[in-house]
């Protein structure tokens, strides 16, 4: 038995860490936290110094159980959890529960952190262990009650005043708010019309422009020229001028330009979404498989160091292996005689020691390309390539600026170019920005001033100013940061979670807010100001990061926040329903006179009046009269001569034949209007169509049954013996063909078959395969099925990757419709009673059962100390 037990928090560690540190170790993890509140109101105890009832996660449980097990038999117990906040609670819950058992009170448990998965780091840090920061856990614990609280208290009272299901974050709702502000800006925005004028010219063949930027001696603004009127006469003004353009000033300036710092969680976050297109969420989970081991030759190794750092600071060891790599690969300009320092931008860069960068410089990613999937060989290309790039000369550029004299003496026009010198980094990397991309280097021809130069064109072009553009996930980001919301390791969390409640949805790429992220945001601002101020965020922020330095206690910012918040929760409770989901408009109803509001409804916003019940006026915001279902007579049917009509219900257009009869059982028939045709296109001709549907095709050739085709509520199928195959968009309803029909059938019994295998699971040595299924692809081991994420593909997902989807899916436990289903199996049915005599109908006497005890009340656990090593 190992007499040293290493506890880190996930299970892809684990093998790695054994290699370096030997048969005298034993590596368990925790997968996650082990601990958390339990899922009530009432888990914090606000009355007294907020002390905190956990309890051991279910699906974790057997992870401790083990850890314990191992603990009992170890003589050291060091606690490596990752180097952050989290991984710091997480070795604090660990040891806690261990000292709860009797057989390991007196065990010693020691915090080792490491920032990259490399042999010398791994042993410097097992070598060089410390005790755990409680500051650091107090700020944990400062976190989770401030979420617990805002949470648990002001969710329910979305519930009552908006929506059942809605949440609100303490971190989340500035965020929202953010969206929604530029939503309203974007909404309020007024185009203004503007004009420029161009000089083209050229001189040896080589041709440039000019603009326009002074004009009878006064300086030309953007919308210097306000409309086309304006326009004409400057135009004309100059094009009578009779004397030629001439170089009036030429100025040559030499300009350098410096490379970006290198990574933090952030600004990767924001680079991968720039350049790779990679949303937060599976960037952090592709930087975490880097960090935590690639195999590589039956060797597992870790590429990068930690990705969640606040720090652009680079170790002393690192910066000479760059500084030999950029000297041995480069020529002598490309490395600068210093190594470049850089300043973190973060008020509190404290929790990280070092940048993100590869563990080391010599493995390229030409060199790892193939024991990466594509996304883990992009991501670490862009690390890799900013790390080198950051230890580089500066680019230098020579830059030149032109004015030219043209229709008198006080009217300029300037052109202005540059040329690159030297590249220095930008031969490696260069850095992308958010709403522009990078100008091409202008050359200008070499001129001298007194020259004249032929004037080729003379011309002007209109614009028109633009609104702000929506957020991207790369520029929400950087917004969030500069504001000091949150911490970067919380964007992804916070971006997945507006999106889950379906606050806000990407359209293009580009954040743009739903009717609810709207009225939740209008709700708290109105009501809750100081929660979504966006200063007010970032003060909390700073003070956890004095919670975690050690400069505050965490009780009294725990007071501070709590008993104002509570007082306004209660004062907010009487607040009417209609005066939250609903706006006014400056408009009267039509049918009663009363004012109209904009009103959030089961499908989105709407128009109707205030005066409902009473008055039941309500249209839709595009200003169409809403009475329930839109309706639209297309002609009579020629079989049955019955009007044709087409409707709207809640699931869409329809098709119907005839009307409802009033007091008929029978409903005329319908069939739904397809999706990708536009309702305008609708008429009878169609219409006739759809009403012959289902329509049967023929008898499938080894069945001998019937195959149909029809739509329904998901779109246009084909059927065969209790079997449906969707029509893809290739293909129409109306002309699809029995041979078509009989290949997508077939397609659909050959749906679960395995596309590739991964390889062999480590506890039983049966296959991981991918398969595809009726609902998309899916990992396969066994009975275990684990659904694949939109963003991983089959062709790309590594066995590491499936082993974990597998392991999450095994901790969720049976799916509660197969857990009914045998829980009703397992009850038996009533046998069939006989038919009896009065005198045996009296019931015997039942026995009551014996009372079950209730289940203990969970235990108040202490609030961390400090120690005499953390003080």
């Amino acid at each position: 038995m190992a007499s040293n037990l290493l506890i880190v928090e996930s299970p892809a560690k684990a093998v790695t860490l054994k290699k370096y540190l030997g048969k005298d170790f034993e590596i368990l993890a925790t997968y996650g936290h082990v601990r958390d509140l339990i899922p009530k109101s009432g888990a914090i105890d606000t009355e007294h110094d907020f002390a905190m009832q956990y309890e051991i996660i279910a699906r974790n449980s057997k992870h401790v159980d083990a850890i314990a097990k191992a603990a009992a038999q170890a003589d050291h117990i060091y606690l490596a959890p990752d180097p952050d906040r989290e991984g710091e609670a997480i070795a604090w819950h660990v040891a806690e529960l261990l000292k709860s058992k009797r057989n390991l009170k007196n065990k010693s448990m020691q915090r080792v952190v490491f920032y990259e998965i490399t042999q010398s780091a791994v042993r410097e840090a097992v070598a060089h262990p410390r005790e755990i920061s409680i500051p650091l856990v107090n700020a944990q614990q400062a976190r989770r009650a401030l979420d617990y609280l805002v949470g648990f208290n002001l969710s329910p009272l979305l519930w009552r005043k908006i929506r059942p299901g809605l949440s609100a974050g303490r971190v989340q709702s500035p965020a929202l708010r953010l969206i929604v502000e530029r939503e309203l800006e974007i909404e309020a925005f007024r185009s203004q019309e503007y004009w420029t004028v161009h000089l083209d010219s050229q001189k040896n063949s080589q041709p440039f422009t000019a603009k326009l930027f002074q004009y009878q001696g006064k300086k030309l603004e953007q919308l210097g020229i306000a409309s086309e009127t304006e326009y004409r006469k400057i135009f004309d003004n100059i094009s009578a001028a009779k004397l030629p353009p001439r170089v009036v000033r030429v100025e040559k300036k030499a300009k350098q330009r410096y490379a970006a710092a290198p990574f933090t969680t952030s600004t990767l976050q924001q680079e991968a979404a720039r350049k790779l297109g990679m949303p937060t969420d599976r960037t952090m989970r592709i930087a975490q498989q880097l960090y935590e081991g690639i195999d590589i030759g039956g060797q597992t190794v870790g590429l990068i160091s930690y990705m969640r750092t606040d720090s652009v600071t680079l170790a002393q060891e690192a910066l000479q292996e760059i500084r030999s790599y950029i000297a041995a690969q480069f020529a002598p300009d490309y490395l600068p005689k210093t190594a470049p320092v850089y300043k973190s931008k973060a008020k509190n860069a404290q929790e990280a020691h070092e940048a993100i960068r590869p563990t080391s410089i010599a493995r390229t990613p030409e060199s790892m390309r193939e024991f990466l999937t594509i996304d883990q060989a992009r991501l670490y290309e862009m690390i890799w390539k900013r790390t080198l790039a950051c230890q580089m000369a500066p680019a230098r550029f020579d830059t030149v600026s032109l004015d030219i004299r043209l229709g008198g003496d006080d009217t300029l026009f300037r052109a202005s170019g540059q040329t690159l010198i030297f590249p220095g980094f930008i031969a490696v990397y260069q850095e992308s920005t958010d709403d522009s991309e990078e100008e091409e280097n202008k050359k200008l021809p070499p001129l001298e001033e007194g020259e004249t130069i032929p004037l080729d064109k003379l011309y002007g072009e209109q614009h028109f100013t633009q609104p702000p553009p929506r957020f991207s996930e790369a520029s929400l980001v950087k917004t969030l940061e500069e504001h000091g919301i949150g911490r970067p390791s919380t964007y992804a969390s916070i971006i997945s979670t507006l999106q889950a409640r379906e606050y806000a949805m990407l359209d293009k790429k580009r954040f743009k807010p739903t009717d609810v992220g709207r009225v939740v945001i209008r709700f708290l601002t109105e009501h809750f100001t100081r929660y979504v101020d966006y200063g007010f965020t970032a003060q909390m922020e700073d003070e956890l990061d004095e919670i975690s330095d050690g400069k505050r206690d965490w009780i009294p910012v725990l007071n501070d926040f709590w008993h104002p918040f509570t007082a306004l929760i209660q004062d907010k409770k009487n607040i009417e329903r209609k005066d939250v989901t609903q706006e006014l408009i400056d408009e009267a109803c039509p049918k009663c006179g009363k004012p109209l509001a904009t009103r959030l409804g089961k499908r989105g916003n709407f128009i109707g009046c205030t005066a409902f019940p009473e008055c039941d006026y309500t249209r839709n915001l595009t200003n169409e009269a809403d009475a329930g279902e839109a309706r639209k007579e297309l002609g009579s049917d020629p079989v049955t001569g019955l009007p044709v009509l087409l409707l709207r219900g809640p699931y869409g257009y329809y098709i119907q034949l005839g009307e409802v009869e009033a007091g008929s059982k029978t409903k005329p028939k319908r069939i739904s209007w397809p999706k990708e045709l536009p309702p305008d296109a609708a008429d009878l001709a169609a219409a006739t169509q759809l009403l012959q549907l289902p329509k049967e095709l023929g008898l499938h050739p080894e069945s001998g049954k019937k195959i149909i085709v029809n739509i329904g509520r998901f779109g246009p199928y084909v059927g065969h013996d209790g079997k449906f195959k969707s029509i893809p968009k290739g293909d129409s309803v109306f002309s699809i063909h029995l041979e078509r029909a009989v290949a997508l059938l077939a397609e659909a019994r050959t749906s679960n078959t395995v596309i590739r295998e991964l390889g062999a699971h480590p506890d039983d040595q049966k296959p991981v395969e991918v398969c595809n299924g009726r609902y998309g692809p899916y990992v396969k081991h066994g009975k275990v099925n684990a659904t694949l994420p939109k963003d991983l593909s089959p062709e790309e997902i590594t066995l590491q990757e499936g082993l974990a989807l597998l392991a999450e899916r095994v901790a969720k436990g049976p799916s509660l419709k197969k857990t009914t289903a045998k829980i009703k199996s397992a009850v038996p049915k009533k046998p069939a009673v006989p038919k009896e005599s009065a005198a045996a109908k009296k019931p015997a006497a039942t026995k009551k059962p014996a009372a079950t005890k209730k289940p203990a009340a969970t235990k108040k656990l202490a609030v961390p100390k400090k120690t005499a090593a953390t003080k």
